[in-house]
């Protein structure tokens, strides 16, 4: 088979890595089906969407809304944006998750802001609209779940020919598809309770949750049981493998 290409922007190397075993782990995946880029370190080479099964984007640090950039940020973003044009134009196998989430929604014209929708870190009920109960990905799966969130900045409008597919009761924008292929997730479909503690170790000043309450956090995140964000992101694998 051809390999996915994953795309990741953390700079810690634990929660990087971390985030990385997890794709491979709950995608049903070995390392040598898979093709990995650090944005934030990584040359950006030309990519031949013909040459992958798809393209996984992952979370971080990053904001697409933030106007104070780094070089490599500002660099990246327009790799990145000039590649997600090309994946929805094509429509190609694409799955992205939180920051993955974001730079579709910009790339392809929706609204993503601060102020409103953004949810600290933890696990929200998932809810899926009518059109996901019908989506191909999650036909058949419970209309309510559990996944794991943490995001400072949120889509306000999805963009245009978008298909809503999935809301919590703080961010009504948790899934949506483009296309047939072209999938964005808000929460993690790839992050467990001991996926978590790692990065809530790694995130615990950024701003995702109030400093004083991470062991308390790490505790009931350890405590969910999280299937169905893995089923998605297992179905997502095995549909374009």
């Amino acid at each position: 088979m051809k390999p996915f290409l994953i795309l990741q922007l953390r700079k810690n190397d634990a929660a990087s890595d971390g985030e990385y075993q997890a794709f491979l782990k709950y995608g049903g995946l070995t390392e040598s089906e898979v093709q990995r880029i650090r944005m934030e370190i990584d040359a950006l080479p030309v990519i031949n969407l013909d040459d992958y099964s798809g393209v996984i984007v992952g979370g971080g640090p990053w904001n697409v809304s933030d106007h104070d950039k780094d070089t490599k940020q500002r660099e990246a973003e327009a790799w990145l944006f000039e590649l997600l044009r090309n994946i929805v134009t094509k429509d190609k196998p694409y799955l992205g998750a939180c920051y993955g989430f974001g730079a579709l929604t910009v790339a392809r014209l929706g609204e993503v802001a601060k102020g409103r929708y953004q949810e600290n870190a933890g696990a929200v009920t998932i809810e899926l609209t009518n059109e996901g109960t019908e989506d191909p990905l999650l036909k058949n799966l419970p209309q309510n779940f559990k996944a794991i969130v943490g995001h400072k900045e949120a889509c306000q409008s999805l963009p245009k020919k978008a298909v809503w597919l999935a809301s919590s009761e703080t961010c009504p924008y948790q899934m949506y598809r483009i296309g047939n292929n072209v999938y964005a997730t808000q929460f993690h479909p790839e992050l467990d309770g001991e996926g978590a503690a790692t990065r809530i170790d790694v995130y615990k000043h950024a701003g995702y949750f109030p400093p004083e309450e991470a062991e308390e956090l790490k505790s009931k995140l350890r405590k969910e049981a999280l299937t169905v964000p893995m089923e998605i992101l297992r179905r997502f694998i095995q549909n374009y493998r």
